[in-house]
């Protein structure tokens, strides 16, 4: 098992674009087969902070993640002009 935290700066004024780029790409990542979880969360205080949570089943299924034509057109073409990515670290589960 692998784990990615992501957390996810939208520019003002776009919270609501982002908002419907996370639902199409939460859509089409849970429909691959190494995808566990993948849940898209915003900050209740901070409405432009987004922390996306992914769990996938190994290092190859993160990767074909990373490789898919939904994450190429949402995650590295459109939301890049709607706000920024902080910070991204993996993690795995201890036992």
């Amino acid at each position: 098992m692998v784990v990615l935290a992501v957390t996810w700066m939208a520019k003002v004024g776009r919270e609501a674009d982002v908002i419907g780029v996370f639902s199409k790409l939460t859509e089409e990542s849970r429909k691959e087969p190494g995808c566990v979880v993948y849940q898209v969360h915003r900050h209740k205080t901070e409405p432009r902070r987004f922390f996306i949570y992914e769990q996938y089943k190994d290092d190859a299924a993160l990767e074909a993640h990373r490789a898919a034509p939904h994450f190429l057109q949402y995650a590295k073409k459109e939301l890049p002009k709607l706000g920024e990515r902080i910070e991204g670290h993996l993690y795995e589960p201890l036992g």
